[in-house]
């Protein structure tokens, strides 16, 4: 028999009202007793030996030895038990492991500046249901909830400590579609704090060194982050203005300079060794030197760097920076499932496209053009060859690490079937039309569109932001086009205008070829073809003179295909922006068809090593290795070894 006791009246729709979570929480209170809360998340464990010392905990309420006030919220550490399944699950471990003891301890004291961080913490019950709760639930500003109620707490008067001789069992993500799911929506959430109320009032109301010190354990790390990317791009811009207008070479042919050559490869030699992002795992190592010895800590850092942890480090510092800085410029912040599942599956090459493409892929490869047309274009006066590598290896690491470290990481990715399959269902995703229930997942039409969908809500100050970044991609054409053969030694204004004329030429044709297709794609298959081979005569015979009496190249070409790709990924970024004015007219179709063009290119670009190097069975072999611990490896290869043979089985 059930019987009514009370009931409670939600204001409005619940799916409305907030984010979910924290709703949830609040909500959740009036249905608890007692004077003490203790929060678990569902990733969470707990061990009968540490429950017995839950009764030494609550009496740390009634401390006086932490302040003037009593602690409001006690805080734990914890035990990551996902560390064991796989490398990455290992280096998110020994993260998070570093975090939840030396960090918190020292955020706790001397420093005072440790919140609430959606951990196993002890809330006084009667002080937070009088102020507000243990979460702050409006949508999309509160997206990091946990974090709010820590400074809710703050700023009413609350002492927040921490604990380290009672731990509660936690499972960490353990795969790279996982982790950097979670670290996006950390990145997300830290963006939303950075334009909230909470943070202005703490950061006023803070003495200077306990502000400095709230500022770099906060929104502070995410910052510097999207600073120090920012400045890979500035430095990189700018050497790219240096090499193209012939500043650097009058510089380095300068005699007065040629005699600090060698000081200054002797300096950047000795700080290019601490750019690969060696200095983020030092937490680890002394956490580890602590609980294990300085030796094991040793050993385990020698380890994750042979199992490329700096590769994934590197990779997680895009993600931070780029979801930081969109969320910062556009806002709209989402909360993102991370499932917190005990997965370890291959992800299809389409599925990494998807979630990687705009966040790592295309700066990746924007830093490579620039790396290379830096390289190209100041070989012939550079003396040595290894002031270069000095000043540019670190970013070619981090290039590699941003365009392939998710297949890398990514389970059988170097299998040849798996390279087949893959193959296919990429390109039968960027061939299927969007449509009316199409999900992003089905069709690159549908998902493009999804990926704009930040742009159509934003203020008209970030499209006008926007639009004055995309720019910066027209500075190759306009440099590289005065150093083609062709030109002659030509300082003219019309040879850059005769750049843009065989720009808009190209896009003609391409606009020509979608209406073709349209026009006569499917029932009319001979015209099409007709139109196609017109337009390959024509381009046949324009380059072949060009060749003959232009003095065209094969250089020329090349540089050609450096300074027009970015161009036109600046039109469609340009296009992108001002979608709402540019969809009722026909370009819209147009933008389309260069999006896909440029998609293609990219994926490409990206397939080609995969496949390559799934010729060779070893590469598949030496990532599990790499992978996978020694006993999970070996048992994986045994399970294909077993359905090797049911195959056979089944075919005779």
């Amino acid at each position: 028999l059930n019987i009514e006791i009370y009931r409670i009246k939600l204001p409005g729709k619940p799916t409305n009202i907030g984010e979910g979570k924290p709703e949830n929480q609040n909500h959740a209170i009036i249905f608890t007793r007692g004077e003490a809360l203790q929060v678990i998340d569902m990733n969470q464990d707990n061990y009968l030996e540490e429950a017995f010392k839950m009764r030494n905990v609550l009496e740390e309420f009634e401390s006086t030895k932490y302040g003037k006030s009593k602690p409001t919220i006690l805080g734990l550490r914890e035990h990551i038990f996902t560390g064991s399944v796989s490398s990455l699950a290992w280096f998110m471990s020994n993260q998070e492991t570093s975090f939840v003891t030396i960090g918190q301890r020292v955020l706790a004291n001397p420093l005072k500046v440790r919140f609430h961080y959606g951990h196993p913490d002890i809330f006084d019950r009667l002080f937070h249901i009088t102020r507000g709760g243990i979460s702050k639930a409006s949508k999309t500003i509160n997206l990091s909830e946990d974090i709010f109620s820590g400074f809710n707490s703050t700023m009413r008067g609350g002492n927040i400590t921490h604990h380290e001789y009672m731990q509660v069992g936690k499972g960490r993500d353990v795969g790279m579609n996982q982790i950097s799911s979670f670290e996006a929506k950390v990145a997300n959430g830290n963006g939303e704090q950075t334009l909230s109320r909470d943070i202005y009032r703490l950061g006023r109301r803070f003495d200077f060194y306990r502000m400095l010190s709230f500022y770099f354990t906060t929104v502070g790390f995410y910052f510097s982050s999207m600073v120090t990317v920012l400045t890979v791009y500035v430095f990189l811009y700018g050497r790219l203005y240096l090499v193209l207008s012939g500043l650097e070479k009058s510089i380095l042919l300068d005699p007065r300079i040629q005699e600090n050559i060698e000081p200054l490869q002797n300096v950047l030699a000795s700080q290019s060794v601490f750019q690969l992002g060696l200095l983020l795992v030092l937490p680890m190592v002394m956490e580890v030197g602590l609980e294990k010895g300085f030796r094991t800590a040793l050993g385990e850092f020698i380890i994750m760097q042979l199992q490329l942890a700096s590769v994934f480090f590197t990779f997680q510092l895009g993600t931070k920076t780029h979801y930081y800085g969109r969320t910062i410029l556009h806002g709209g912040a989402k909360y993102i499932p991370t499932g917190r599942g005990f997965v370890v599956y291959h992800a299809k090459f389409a599925e990494n496209y998807r979630m990687y493409s705009r966040s790592h892929f295309v700066k990746g490869l924007e830093l490579l053009i620039l790396l290379v047309v830096y390289l190209a274009y100041g070989r012939s006066y550079r003396t040595s060859s290894s002031l270069y590598l000095f000043v540019t290896f670190s970013i070619w690491f981090m290039v590699a690490s941003w365009l392939f470290a998710p297949f890398i990481f990514n389970p059988s990715c170097f299998e040849w079937q798996k390279t087949v399959d893959d193959w296919t269902d990429w390109r039968k995703w960027m061939g299927n039309r969007g449509g009316i229930g199409m999900s992003g997942e089905q069709s690159w039409e549908a998902w493009w569109r999804s990926e704009q969908a930040h742009l159509r809500k934003t203020s008209v100050r970030a499209l006008i932001l926007e639009i004055l970044m995309s720019l910066r991609f027209l500075i190759y054409q306009y440099g590289i086009v005065y150093h083609l053969k062709i030109a002659r030694h030509s300082t003219s204004i019309l040879v850059y205008g005769l750049s843009w004329l065989v720009m808009l030429t190209v896009l003609v044709v391409l606009k020509m070829v979608s209406i073709g297709r349209q026009k006569f794609g499917t029932d009319l298959q001979l015209m099409f073809r007709i139109l196609k081979g017109i337009l390959f005569l024509g381009f046949v015979t324009v380059m072949a003179v060009l060749f003959a009496i232009g003095g065209l190249t094969i250089t020329d070409v090349l540089a050609c295909t450096l300074g027009f790709l970015p161009t036109g990924w600046c039109i469609l970024l340009i296009g992108q922006a001002c979608a709402p004015m540019i969809e009722r007219t026909m370009l819209w179709d147009s933008i389309q068809e260069l999006g896909r063009a440029y998609d293609n290119i990219m994926g490409l670009i990206l397939f080609l090593p995969i496949g390559f190097l799934s010729w060779f069975p070893f590469v598949s072999e030496f990532q599990t290795r790499l992978l996978f611990n020694q006993a999970f490896s070996r048992g994986l290869q045994i399970s294909r070894i077993l359905a090797g043979q049911k195959d056979i089985g089944e075919f005779e």
